[in-house]
């Protein structure tokens, strides 16, 4: 009787989710092994610092603090790149790919920055790349994208990327508390990360849309081409009205797709979502993802977007089918067809907006700003103002008609000069999705 093959598996970088991979595949090694017809070998694991402790247990003659090494060892066939970063982590993927391995990431900044290249060294030598744990943690959107939604040109992709935003909204709506009280609960319960820039000010989410963008349509979207705001300007004035008006504040990536002119919009920003819609009341660490096909319609995705054993679960698939390949012969997913969608010019990214701004609390600034509004051609459908905290100071709030993205930054660089308006107004969108 035949041995089964042996599969060698290395790990590059046993943090978090290297220890969670390490733990799960242990755990599990019996039922794997038996569903692959392999044997699943844990071979080698890198790490920074050979003694700190960690949760799992790992032989000293198993670890090395050389990532490169493991990449590279020709007695490894599948490559999980978990140290994160772009510099490191894209020598050793490069290197594992020029030698013919399958590569495992769940590196978004990766993916986003060098995509191209790495699918590039991927088919020149060989080799595979599979990175669904990049996107959305546990939730297999990838997959969906690339498989069970093959038949669908896409629409509209819209959802909650970051388990970190959607915590500390969450807390804001439900404790009436403002941002910088809940960041520093979140960064001692390990919801934020010591430099929280990442995931607040929207780049983490928009690297993951660039690459929901790439899968879905073939065009890679830079970073530096979207529109990319963050939360850490929001205020519980902006969230009690999110509430008496029937509304969320959710941080959304929206990816929209016009497919009679081919034009292509993505954007990360802080939305109004009706609460009718189901991704409004997705909270905590959660993610949600709704995506709209031509064919099948809407279907939406809901789980943990983050963490050691969500993430864990999406790099296993990834290892699952890739051992399948290598044992079966069976031909990889094909990557999205390189297209240009050339990207939609701001007047035509129509929608209604929420401004808010403190002024003058004094005789004739409505009329100021109502004329700064009408100037930019933005129609104003409702206006509330508040007390401010300062003396002789208002806080108005301004939802607008249908509008579009030209005319509301016109419309914001005018008030910003304005001297009645003493600080910097904030946007956000009124979404119109369905529900």
């Amino acid at each position: 009787m035949s041995q089964p093959p042996v599969i060698n598996i290395g790990i590059c970088g046993l943090g978090t989710v290297g220890q969670g991979v390490w733990k799960h595949i242990t755990r599990s090694r019996t039922k794997l092994e038996s569903r692959l017809g392999a044997r699943l070998v844990l071979k080698r694991a890198s790490v920074r610092d050979l003694r700190k402790k960690r949760s799992v247990r790992v032989g000293a003659s198993r670890l090395t603090d050389d990532a490169l090494a493991v990449a590279t060892d020709p007695k490894i066939q599948v490559v999980c790149e978990l140290i994160g970063g772009t510099t490191l982590a894209k020598e050793l993927t490069l290197a594992a790919l020029r030698l013919g391995k399958t590569v495992i990431s769940a590196n978004k900044a990766l993916v986003c920055d060098h995509g191209p290249e790495i699918f590039a060294a991927a088919r020149k030598h060989g080799g595979h790349y599979f990175f669904e744990a990049s996107v959305a943690g546990g939730i297999p959107i990838i997959k969906a994208l690339r498989e069970g939604l093959v038949a669908n040109r896409f629409t509209r992709i819209y959802g909650i990327l970051n388990g970190t935003c959607n915590y500390i909204l969450t807390r804001m709506e439900r404790e009436g508390l403002p941002y910088s009280a809940i960041i520093q609960e979140a960064k001692a319960l390990g919801y934020a990360e010591a430099d929280e820039s990442l995931d607040v000010d929207g780049w983490d989410t928009a690297h993951k849309a660039s690459i929901l963008a790439y899968l879905a349509h073939g065009t890679w979207v830079s970073t530096k081409r979207m529109v990319v705001e963050g939360i850490t300007q929001l205020s519980p004035e902006d969230i009690q009205f999110a509430r008496e008006a029937g509304y969320a504040i959710k941080l959304l990536a929206v990816i929209d797709r016009d497919l009679a002119t081919d034009e292509l919009a993505v954007r990360v920003a802080p939305t109004l979502l009706p609460r009718t819609n189901v991704i409004a009341n997705v909270n905590e660490v959660y993610n949600g993802i709704s995506v709209a096909g031509d064919v099948v319609g809407e279907t939406i995705y809901i789980g943990r977007g983050a963490g050691q054993d969500a993430t864990a679960s999406a790099v296993i698939s990834d290892i699952v089918d890739a051992v399948a390949l290598l044992i079966r012969g069976n031909a990889p997913l094909p990557e999205p067809v390189e297209h240009r969608c050339p990207l939609t010019p701001p007047e035509r990214v129509t929608g209604s907006y929420y401004v808010r701004m403190d002024v003058r609390d004094a005789p004739g600034v409505l009329a100021k700003i109502a004329g700064v509004m009408a100037q930019a051609k933005v129609s104003i459908a409702n206006v509330r103002q508040r007390p401010a905290a300062a003396v002789d100071t208002a806080t108005l709030i301004i939802t607008t008609h249908a509008s579009n993205e030209k005319a509301i930054r016109a419309a914001l660089a005018r008030l910003r000069r304005l001297p009645v308006v003493l600080r910097e107004p904030l946007l956000l969108r009124i979404a119109s999705f369905p529900a």
